[in-house]
């Protein structure tokens, strides 16, 4: 790790503060976003202290808002010389109130924007950064949780409801890690996405009202062996259970319905 340099996205609490955490204890330069800029300080203290030899930089932006997507993808390659791991943690989740159904500041489905849109919009402007620190690996956290995506009801204008939500986005994560893989090979960039644990201690989770059963830890460990693991160097194009290379939901293998998905995806980043 002494060389590398990661950016995890949502490190400022649950799973992503857990990753970046580990990360800084193996050296290099770890890049922590986050959207509260409180948090974000708080967090970055918190690694600074912890691994004083590692080079650790701060990148506030709203996942929310494909602007700032886009802002802090400027900024990243205006600073960082290169990128080799990129890992899309940050999340939104079924919600405290399942049955409202907010948006993102363009007025997609928040989770959909969220868990979707902006991952995909930051790979793809921080593509040539990735593709110069060749070898580099992009780690999408998915879930277990999948749902089929309804082409004519995308942003779930009917029958709303957050976790429904949450697992469409995952899985047209998923179907887009497929994609970019293909895209992407013998570039030297891997993509590959993962469910990282079940139901870890999480706020989010708790939000929408479920007990957790995992630590974040169960999480984080699954995570970092697909940022690191040497037998991974070239593996792409994979969604793994954990330690476990998987089956996703079958839509995600369905080629017609992932480029209906990317043509959509493209038509609402910019």
């Amino acid at each position: 790790m002494t060389q590398r340099t990661t950016l995890i996205t949502g490190a400022t609490q649950g799973m992503g503060r857990a990753l970046a955490l580990d990360l800084v204890s193996r050296g290099g330069t770890v890049l922590l976003h986050g959207r509260d800029r409180t948090r974000l300080e708080a967090v970055a203290a918190e690694a600074r202290a912890a691994a004083r030899g590692t080079t650790i930089r701060t990148y506030l932006a709203d996942l929310s808002d494909l602007d700032q997507v886009h802002a802090m993808a400027d900024r990243i390659r205006a600073v960082e010389p290169h990128l080799d791991g990129l890992i899309h943690n940050a999340v939104a989740g079924g919600g405290a109130e399942p049955l409202t159904r907010e948006l993102s500041r363009q007025g997609h489905e928040l989770r959909f924007a969220v868990n979707h849109l902006a991952p995909y919009a930051l790979t793809r402007d921080l593509l040539p950064l990735l593709t110069a620190s060749a070898p580099a690996r992009v780690i999408n956290v998915a879930s277990i949780g999948q749902e089929t995506i309804d082409f004519d009801n995308v942003m779930l204008e009917r029958d709303y409801e957050g976790l429904r939500a949450y697992c469409r986005s995952k899985l047209a994560m998923i179907m887009a890690t497929f994609e970019l893989a293909a895209e992407l090979d013998g570039t030297g960039v891997t993509v590959n996405t993962l469910h990282p644990a079940h139901l870890m201690d999480t706020n989010g989770v708790r939000a929408y009202g479920l007990t957790p059963v995992t630590g974040t830890d169960e999480g984080v460990r699954p995570t970092v062996r697909l940022l690191l693991d040497p037998e991974l160097a070239t593996t792409t194009g994979r969604y793994f259970d954990q330690f476990t290379d998987a089956r996703a939901h079958e839509q995600a293998y369905d080629a017609e319905a992932r480029e209906r998905l990317i043509k959509l995806t493209h038509s609402l980043i910019g």
